[in-house]
């Protein structure tokens, strides 16, 4: 199995220290650790810091052949803020590299001859980014859409747009509600306001990440549960896409749907144990995680 993402690749600066970042990344990342093969279609800067990200995405088996240089925007950043419950807030800047990623063959090609393309919403927010999304969705065989609402980085119109091109969205509850606001769904439960998006967006397959909570997976028209697994939460920070990664893994390679759900949740409880958004963990360790809530 072969499965690409798309957009932005950063540091997430932490107050006493730094972590090779972005969602996309994260999740070829994750990817690859389950035996996935993955490539990452992004831009760094011509500096210390995007070679540093590129070396580090090799080194891990992660394809890079279609990582861009850029020679006047810098590698991006994010300051990472903690909570009182190590809940993470982000600071992105802009604009950086990853907000002009170009077109090119090669990358079409890479899409074409993938079985899956993860995008997020942030990799959007510059024009010439986001055109280059658009015209590599046009090749991919399944859409998979990672909703990160990170004002003011986006625009409901555009949100609509990219929901409806894709076959799968992830997202988590509050955004769910933020987005139920905009587009004047009123419905009370959960179940019925994930239907009621999956009628606007014509997306048969949704996922809804809740926190310690646990998650909602609405596939093939049933409803799949898991409550969470609880950790002591060291930091946030990556556990979703560890979650999105696990998930899209298991459903891909046709497991049943609870499972592919109870691994997530526990690989992504897992991950909000560690510091960074990418602790490795054998197949032996998340089943023993499991077995033991």
């Amino acid at each position: 199995m072969k499965i690409t993402s798309f957009g932005e690749v950063l540091w997430d600066i932490f107050p006493e220290h730094k972590k090779i970042g972005g969602a996309p990344l994260n999740v070829a990342l994750r990817l690859n650790a389950m035996g996935v093969q993955s490539s990452i279609l992004t831009r760094i800067g011509n500096d210390d810091l995007g070679s540093d990200i590129k070396d580090y995405a090799k080194q891990r088996g992660i394809l890079v052949d279609a990582v861009q240089i850029d020679n006047h925007y810098k590698t991006g950043e994010v300051l990472v803020t903690l909570d009182n419950e190590n809940t993470a807030t982000y600071k992105i800047s802009k604009p950086v590299a990853w907000d002009f990623i170009e077109y090119s063959d090669t990358m079409k090609k890479i899409v074409k001859e993938s079985d899956a393309f993860v995008f997020g919403s942030l990799a959007s927010r510059n024009e010439v980014s986001r055109k280059t999304l658009f015209q590599l969705l046009e090749s991919a065989k399944f859409k998979i859409l990672d909703v990160n609402l990170r004002p003011p980085h986006y625009t409901t119109d555009l949100l609509l747009e990219l929901m409806q091109k894709a076959d799968f969205i992830k997202l988590n509850d509050e955004e769910l509600e933020e987005i139920c606001a905009e587009f004047k769904i009123l419905t009370d439960t959960i179940e019925n306001k994930i239907l009621e998006v999956s009628k606007l967006t014509n997306t048969s397959q949704i996922c809804i990440t809740k926190g310690s909570q646990g998650a909602i997976l609405f596939f093939q028209n049933h409803f799949y549960y898991n409550k969470g697994y609880k950790v002591k939460v060291i930091d946030t920070v990556g556990a979703g896409d560890s979650f999105l990664a696990t998930l899209v893994c298991g459903l891909l390679n046709e497991e049943l749907p609870q499972l592919s759900i109870d691994t997530a949740c526990a690989v992504g409880a897992m991950v909000a144990a560690k510091k960074g958004a990418n602790p490795i963990f054998s197949k032996k360790e998340i089943i023993e995680f499991i077995e033991k809530q």
